[in-house]
């Protein structure tokens, strides 16, 4: 059985590479203290939590590979 079965198209993997590249820096813009060497103690729950959702999504852009997908039985590549 494969882990990485592919199961979206070049254009869904490009969407999602642009998408998690506005949400992965979100942590550094969104901080609440003017001091650049606080902010990992002071993250904000929603930044974080776009941080969180650009790193999945990143994984998915790289991978070719929705777990969402693969749960439901999705597929959107061509085979």
């Amino acid at each position: 059985m494969k882990i990485f079965i592919k199961n979206q198209n070049k254009s869904e993997r490009v969407a999602r590479l642009i998408i998690s590249l506005f949400l992965i820096p979100s942590p550094f813009i969104l901080e609440k203290s003017p001091n650049e060497y606080e902010l990992l103690m002071e993250l904000t729950p929603f930044s974080f939590a776009q941080f969180i959702v650009g790193v999945i999504l990143l994984f998915n852009a790289f991978s070719g590979m929705c777990v969402i997908y693969r749960f439901f039985g999705a597929n959107t590549c061509k085979v």
